[in-house]
């Protein structure tokens, strides 16, 4: 499946708008890694342990908006667009979601 953040993909026609999918991932932080991250902020430097968590829940959404595509007969995503968001008590947990447009091409 091709994914593209623009509403095109160069040198391919769309042939048919299959229509909006979306996928959506939410993650809790444990205390550990709320602690090895004050730690980070004190002291400096970036935070491995969050980074991979953002990356496993934007693959997992984006996993999620693939397949739903699929189902769709689509064969490529078009307009992808990504948003964070911290929710729950305190903001303990991320949210991310994607959407775009299932295509053929």
């Amino acid at each position: 499946m091709l994914l593209s953040t623009t509403p095109t993909i160069e040198g391919r026609r769309i042939l048919e708008y299959k229509g909006v999918v979306t996928g959506e991932t939410i993650v809790g932080a444990n205390v550990l890694k709320d602690f090895m991250a004050g730690l980070r902020d004190f002291f400096g430097g970036r935070s491995g342990t969050y980074e991979k968590v953002l990356r496993e829940a934007k693959e997992s959404a984006m996993s999620e908006m693939e397949e739903r595509a699929a189902q769709m007969g689509a064969n490529a995503i078009v307009g992808i667009d990504l948003d964070y968001e911290t929710i729950g008590e305190n903001g303990s947990m991320l949210m991310v979601t994607c959407s775009g447009t299932a295509v053929v091409i």
